[in-house]
């Protein structure tokens, strides 16, 4: 694709070839924020603007709060993947990505800086107004691809985003002792958890069982919305904070 104009105003364009059409004419409802997990920032760039990498996003956000625009917003980029949110598994037609610079796990989780943060804040603010975009749609690569996907990761600042008035969030609750849930449990309680996990939107089955696959979407959410401690065991602090986001979601309050 040849150059177009920035829908964010803040954004230079650099084009990346990998998009396409949104399907079934959907509009993104979405906005779904990566880290890059490379080396360097202008190597993750690269990759995402060439042909063979087969994947993008719209925008780019650079440590020092640089912003690039790789696909326009009407187009379908190619950063979710394999994913679910809400039982719709096409999140590429009806998102925005925007890939964060930062080394990730595999860099050890560097902070992300504040100009970097700032320059997040904005774009999502931006994109969030011209589209419509409900707070709670303001997710996590991991939040729709468990297991397969860990970014941004525990250390992005989601707290900091909900103060400026992006995403949605409640304080999460103290970790205390208490009963838990944890791999290998069965029974009605399991059946609750698996119930609030897709009540808010997680691909999560209803099975009674707590199961790999359970423990890795509780992980995802720990990795959100409780950061202190992600390893993938429902105590209270996990169960109180994903209740208290469900009652504060519009549709159940």
């Amino acid at each position: 694709m040849s150059s177009f104009a920035a829908d964010f105003s803040g954004a230079t364009v650099q084009p990346s070839p990998n998009h396409g059409e949104r399907r079934d004419g959907r509009k993104p409802d979405m906005i779904l924020l990566h880290y890059t997990g490379m080396g360097t920032a202008e190597g993750a760039l690269d990759w995402l603007c060439r042909s063979e990498s087969q994947v993008s996003s719209h925008y780019f956000v650079f440590e020092d709060g640089r912003v690039i625009q790789l696909v326009p917003e009407e187009r379908r980029a190619w950063h979710a993947g394999k994913s679910v949110w809400q039982r719709e598994v096409d999140i590429n037609s009806l998102s925005i990505g925007i890939e964060i610079a930062n080394a990730g796990h595999p860099g050890g989780l560097p902070d992300f800086p504040d100009a970097q943060i700032e320059a997040v804040i904005e774009l999502c603010r931006d994109c969030g107004h011209r589209w419509a975009i409900a707070p709670e749609r303001v997710l996590a690569h991991s939040d729709v691809a468990p297991v397969r996907k860990v970014d941004p990761g525990e250390k992005f600042p989601w707290a900091r985003l909900a103060a400026a008035g992006v995403g949605h969030w409640v304080e999460p609750a103290p970790i205390t002792g208490g009963r838990f849930f944890q791999r290998g449990d069965v029974g009605q309680p399991i059946e609750a958890l698996q119930s609030m996990l897709s009540l808010y939107g997680y691909g999560t089955e209803i099975t009674g069982e707590f199961s790999t696959k359970l423990e890795g979407d509780v992980e995802a959410f720990q990795r959100h919305f409780r950061q202190e401690r992600v390893d993938g065991i429902a105590d209270f602090s996990t169960i109180d904070t994903l209740h208290r986001l469900l009652s504060a979601l519009p549709r159940f309050s």
